[in-house]
């Protein structure tokens, strides 16, 4: 039965997804970090994520594991030729909150969220791509 799955999955690219919803971090700045590890291969994004000193390293850290546990158990890849496909961040629900100032007043700001969705691919080295 496991000689099934595998040769099932050795034949075609496949595409693995780990997503984090309402990540209470704001777009632009998980953008930066993103933009540095993308089309990197798993190890090297993650060696560059440790290295790096901004907040939303940790949490593309704990993503790309996920995503690479789930390549690893659920689709049977290998983990040494996983590369990022595509790391995709939009915003998430901001939530609305007003700061107090003089005379009465209140200034309105919101806080941020951000949706993150990193897509896997296994990197087939002996074919054009």
């Amino acid at each position: 039965m496991e000689e099934l799955w595998q040769g099932r999955f050795q034949r075609h690219n496949m595409e693995t997804v780990a997503q984090s919803k309402t990540a209470r971090i704001s777009p632009r700045k998980v953008m930066l970090v993103a933009d540095v590890i993308r089309n990197n291969s798993v190890q090297q994004a993650l060696n560059t994520l440790t290295l790096l000193r901004k907040r939303s390293a940790t949490v593309l850290i704990k993503l790309l594991e996920s995503a690479v546990a789930n390549a690893v158990n659920n689709a049977h890849q290998n983990k040494d030729l996983l590369f990022i496909k595509r790391i995709e961040v939009i915003e998430g629900p901001f939530l609305k909150r007003f700061r107090a100032s003089t005379r009465g007043r209140t200034h309105p700001y919101k806080k941020r969220s951000s949706h993150i969705k990193i897509v896997l691919e296994e990197k087939n080295y002996g074919t054009k791509s």
